[in-house]
């Protein structure tokens, strides 16, 4: 390896290399060391038939940060990476790519064959991802990567289906499911998002069998008219209660149903009459269940309408409900229809509207499981960052429903209970039965698959060997913490934790940590129905790995959305571009014997005796310090925004910006000794910020480590921990930080007055009070201000010279100041502005000035143009001639003020 970094950052030069080395090297493996505090992460397992997308790149970068920080705290940090069958997404993708080449559905081609297609197509494309992971810098332990339908992981799904069984917390039963139509699958209440979309409510008459007026109800779905089983009203109500146990006439079926007293309808809302159809709408279905009345499918499965639906049978649900909406009007049933926004259920995958159905399917009941969870989180055992996502979690758990957990589909976890047709005996086992043990009989298994969830919700303890007693369980579980956006938390964490509980007796993670949504920079949700994905790859092929993370890391906050913004990729660019420039120098200004640490020259600027520090070597020594002890508070509260900004500042402003310039005049000096105490703190701190920042930029900040003659690798190397250092540090820090404060003050009034960024000026410091004498006092700092400081003020803020006084006479009456703390800096504006420059630059501006009143002036005064132009147009001519005029008066003011300046 040469002996200095190239001369232009292009992170594909190294990128993929260290990240062999690093894999190669076993570095990511974490082998039990009971020496050792675990510290476990499992992987969210992206679908195999995915890609990575910005949700994967963030949600995986905070996870990546968290596995490389507390690996180089010393801990045994195991992230355990793995992948999801994703039972809808990959049998639909797996039947697409049959019918597209070979022209055949999954029903021709058989259960059999169609699953053998299925692994054949997961075995070319699952790994399609987890090389893509690689991309971005993942130190995951490969060795361990798991699949949620390996052996093992099935062996824990029957295991648990078994046992919740035996507990009678699974059990088969009609319900209402929610069904995908398009899909033809259920779908679990999580799997189900919500939209509000426009619509309308019709309010159509019931009249009475006996002939009187009957009832009015409001409903969004008509074609559900055709399953009224009752009306329903509230039995406080005074308006219906004597209509309660009356019969009502189902308009043009001419079906009577009755009307029943439930607390179900609120006499606010509508006219306080609900139709009550328990074969298509839950809350209807709950009343049914109350009030004991039939189910009429009207809708099946396919979204058609059933026979129930008379001369409507075959027709889809949406045309049906136009072609009865018709006929009810033109039959006088009508009385109103109003357009309201109708929050509506979608398939989470195909964005289907989902229909409820009446089937008969398996469940978990939910009631005693969700208990323990919603404890944990009441007593602290489980927390949340953010905090407010814990309303969330308890929200969905105190209103859960049964879970439905079948699905009718082939790829995916079949669920373990078979059938016999001869007796109807239920055999539910762990291994395959032979005979049905009732009465002998053949058995057929169930043809449906579990839930991917089911599966998932035990991958925190299944991908480490349960149900057997592994000793990476014993150690690694409970896991530490568990990554994962705020879209997910009623899908997998409220799973993992209910199942994880029952299963191991103790939540399977102590904190949660909530990330929000990747969105486009006009704040849009990145999907490819709107074509604003952003592809993590092609970013990293133009600006590299560091940089997507640096920029995902820098914009966002625990729980909240950021945007996507290809200028903060340009910003976190430039950062990694400066760290690289600034290592360069550092490394090219190093001598063999501090690069290598021979000679007896320490690389650690800890070992240097104090007093051969000057006040910069301690101001930064204390600055990276402080800094190492705040961002590991940072990062133990999950804070690692906050964090990577501190890292950000510290190297490009404090490092770079600062400590650099302060110290060139030694580096390049001929008092050696002093060049090698400047060398040393120069890589020590150079070492130690890299430490800092690699969990947030791993490649850039390994290849730069490679160059500072360290005898292992910076993935291997510990966190800095705060150091202890003599008082008289914080005494020169507080000395480098006036002189900052002075710099700062005095490119300000440059700026502000415009002045040639070459040209020297004197500087006056008038101190608040008392006198000046040799190494003078800046009260109430109480820092002084000796010679080494004076001359750091010169180089730093190219002042001519500098001048304390405490005496206001010796300050010049016409100057540029700039107040601070115990002092106010002074520049003569003689010496400030080059006054011929000036009087050149105001004149011209002079000139400009009168021709643009002249101009607005002869304008305003055509009355043409104030006759025909708008109003705002006339207006806005005017606001421009009086600023005209108002610029032209100061500039002629201050050319009077300058007139007899030489």
């Amino acid at each position: 390896m040469g002996k200095n970094l190239e001369k232009n950052y292009d992170p594909k030069r190294f990128e993929s290399r260290i990240y062999r080395e690093w894999e190669d090297g076993g570095y990511f493996r974490a082998e039990i060391d009971r020496g050792k505090k675990p510290f476990t992460i499992v992987m969210p397992p992206p679908n195999i038939t995915g890609q990575l997308h910005m949700g994967h790149a963030l949600d995986e970068t905070l996870q990546d940060v968290l596995t490389r920080w507390r690996r180089m705290q010393g801990f045994c940090a195991l992230w355990l990476p793995g992948t999801d069958h994703a039972s809808i997404a990959t049998e639909v993708k797996v039947a697409e790519e049959i019918y597209k080449t070979e022209g055949k559905t999954k029903e021709e081609l058989g259960r059999d064959e169609f699953l053998k297609r299925a692994w054949d197509w997961k075995a070319l494309y699952g790994g399609r991802i987890t090389e893509q992971q690689r991309r971005l810098g993942n130190s995951c332990d490969w060795s361990r990567e798991r699949f949620t339908m390996d052996e093992g992981c099935n062996k824990a799904v029957v295991e648990f289906f078994v046992r919740l069984y035996e507990k009678g917390y699974i059990y088969r039963g009609n319900r209402l499911i929610n069904w995908c139509p398009d899909c033809g699958t259920t779908l679990s209440d999580a799997e189900v998002e919500h939209e509000d979309l426009n619509g309308s409510y019709w309010y159509f008459r019931y009249p009475g069998a006996d002939g009187g007026p009957g009832v009015v109800v409001a409903t969004s779905r008509p074609e559900t008219m055709f399953g009224d089983t009752a009306v329903a009203v509230n039995p406080d109500d005074p308006r219906y209660r004597d209509l309660i146990g009356k019969k009502l006439v189902l308009p043009i079926v001419n079906r009577e149903i009755p009307v029943v007293a439930d607390p179900y309808p609120d006499p606010e809302k509508g006219t306080g009459a609900v139709k009550i159809t328990p074969a298509h709408d839950p809350n209807d279905f709950e009343v049914g269940q109350r009030q004991g009345l039939p189910s009429i499918v009207c809708i099946g499965f396919d979204a058609k309408m059933t026979a129930e639906a008379g001369k409507y049978e075959g027709m889809d649900r949406y045309e049906a409900r136009k072609a009865w909406v018709r006929e009810l009007e033109d039959a006088g049933f009508l009385e109103k229809v109003e357009q309201v926004v109708i929050p509506t259920g979608k398939c989470y995958r195909c964005d289907t509207v989902v229909e409820p159905m009446i089937s008969e399917q398996w469940f978990v009941r939910m009631g005693d499981l969700a208990k323990p969870a919603i404890r944990a989180a009441q007593t602290g055992a489980l927390a949340h960052m953010p905090e407010r996502f814990e309303k969330t979690y308890l929200h969905w758990l105190e209103d859960i429903r049964d879970w439905c957990i079948s699905r009718q589909l082939w790829w995916g976890h079949r669920i373990p209970a078979w059938y016999c047709d001869a007796c109807g005996e239920i055999v539910v086992s762990r291994d395959v039965p032979e005979i049905c043990p009732v009465c002998g009989g053949v058995l057929r298994q169930d043809e449906d698959v579990l839930d991917t969830w089911f599966s998932s919700g035990l991958w925190p303890f299944s991908t480490l060997g349960w149900p057997e007693k592994t000793a990476d369980l014993d150690y690694f579980y409970p896991t530490s913490v568990l990554v994962t956006g705020y879209d997910i938390i009623f899908f997998w964490v409220v799973r993992m934790v209910f199942s994880g509980i029952e299963i191991m007796e103790e939540s399977p993670f102590s904190h949660v940590f909530i990330h929000g949504l990747v969105r486009d920079k006009d704040g849009r949700k990145m999907s490819k129905s709107l074509g604003n994905g952003v592809d993590p790859l092609e970013i990293i092929d133009r600006y590299g790995a560091d940089a997507l993370r640096f920029m995902l890391l820098n914009g966002s906050s625990p729980g909240n959305d950021m945007r996507f913004d290809d200028k903060k990729l340009e910003s976190a660019r430039n950062f990694a571009n400066k760290l690289w420039n600034a290592a360069r120098f550092v490394i090219m200004n190093l001598d063999e014997a501090v690069l290598c640490g021979s000679n007896g020259v320490s690389k650690d600027a800890k070992a240097i005796d104090a007093s051969r520090l000057r006040d910069e070597d301690k101001w930064i020594l204390t600055l990276v310090s402080d800094a190492a002890a705040d961002i590991t508070r940072n990062m133990e509260k999950y804070e690692l925004s906050m964090a990577v900004q501190k890292i950000n500042d510290l190297i490009w402003s404090e490092y770079c910006d600062w400590y650099i310039e302060l110290v060139k005049e030694r580096l390049y000096g001929d008092d050696n000794e002093q060049k090698v105490v400047c060398q040393t703190v120069l890589v020590s701190v150079l070492s130690d910020l890299l430490r800092l920042l690699h969990p947030f930029m791993p490649f850039i900040t390994e290849e730069i480590w490679s160059y500072l003659g360290q005898p292992e690798k910076l993935i291997a190397d510990r966190w800095p921990e705060p150091a202890v250092y003599p008082a008289e540090f914080k005494h020169s820090a507080e000395k480098i930080e006036m002189v900052k404060h002075i710099v700062r003050a005095v490119r300000n009034i440059r700026a502000e007055a415009d002045a040639a960024p070459g040209r020297a000026f004197p500087l006056i410091i008038k101190i608040d009070g008392g006198s000046p004498s040799g190494d003078f006092q800046i009260e109430p700092i109480g820092v002084p201000l000796d010679a080494t400081l004076t001359k750091h003020i010169i180089k730093l803020a190219n002042v001519s010279s500098v001048r304390v006084t405490a005496e206001a006479s010796e300050v010049p009456e016409e100057a540029a100041s700039a107040i601070l703390e115990g002092m106010t800096c002074y520049v003569p504006l003689d010496d400030l502005l080059d006054y011929a420059a000036e009087r050149e630059r105001l004149t011209k501006e002079r000139i400009r000035l009168e021709g643009e009143v002249g101009r607005l002036g002869a304008k305003l005064s055509n009355e043409g143009f104030i006759g025909k132009a708008p109003a705002a147009v006339v207006a806005a001519e005017r606001e421009k001639l009086e600023a005209a005029r108002d610029g032209y008066d100061r500039v002629v003011a201050r050319l009077e003020a300058i007139r007899d300046k030489s």
